[in-house]
């Protein structure tokens, strides 16, 4: 899963706005989400091939938005996003 908790690198709640504006659940919920649209959405090549790589990143986007997640450092938590999923999809291949 997308990862959610205090530790430093967790994808949603290393923006302290998101941390305070959203809330535990939100996030929670937001996690939950992405981690059902990253694993549906991946493909066996989707890392090396970057029109599919684009659209993950689009999905992410549109997913942060849509729980109005504070867009100070959306960026940063879209790239750190699409690194959970890449370390995670490999580890649902193996």
């Amino acid at each position: 899963m997308i990862r959610v908790g205090a530790a430093k690198g967790d994808a949603l709640v290393a923006n302290e706005s998101a941390v305070r504006e959203l809330g535990d659940e939100t996030l929670k919920k937001i996690a939950h989400e992405l981690t059902t649209q990253v694993r549906s959405s991946a493909t066996i090549d989707w890392t090396v091939r970057e029109r599919v790589r684009a659209s993950m990143r689009r999905m992410v986007r549109r997913l942060l938005r849509k729980y109005d997640y504070p867009p100070d450092q959306e960026d940063a938590t879209v790239e750190l996003v699409i690194e959970q999923a890449e370390v995670l999809t490999a580890e649902w291949v193996e």
